[in-house]
């Protein structure tokens, strides 16, 4: 085999069909279009939508309204009462690292937000990125500390 030898294998490549062309090249005349009616003009055929004059779809369904935020942060929230469930000792200082070996969530980029749900009477150094009123409320009651983390 040479380089000047290379060429596809037999039947990997298929001629490009070139339509009408004239009668005796088999696709000239209509070009494969029929005779007359919608689809024989240039820009017919249905519309991708069309469904058969049956409502279409996009219409079937309520209108969506207003936009979608795509830069929206969505915390994950964590309530105070699952550190008293999950036994955690006084002074220990529960930062994102710390939640993500408990299981509390799954990377330690998540964003967090701690809840006041459930009473705390340990304790604790919460850091986090957003801690609710009630949350913070509960923790310094409990001699604790609620620190702001920034966003990475």
């Amino acid at each position: 085999m040479k380089l000047n030898d290379l060429r596809p294998n037999a039947g990997s490549v298929k001629k490009r069909k070139r339509v009408g062309r004239g009668i005796a090249a088999g696709q000239g005349k209509t070009a494969g279009r029929g005779t007359k009616g919608q689809g024989a003009r240039s820009g017919g055929g249905k519309g991708i939508y069309f469904e058969g004059g049956q409502l279409p779809l996009a219409r079937r369904l309520p209108y969506k309204r207003g936009f979608t935020n795509r830069g929206k942060i969505h915390y994950h929230p964590v309530n105070i009462g699952v550190f008293v469930e999950l036994e955690i000792e006084a002074g220990t200082e529960v930062d994102l690292a710390y939640m993500v070996s408990l299981g509390l969530l799954r990377k330690v980029t998540d964003p967090v937000v701690v809840l006041g749900d459930g009473d705390l009477n340990v304790a604790l150094t919460v850091k986090a990125h957003r801690f609710s009123k009630s949350a913070v409320q509960k923790i310094e009651a409990a001699g604790g500390k609620a620190e702001v983390v920034a966003l990475v």
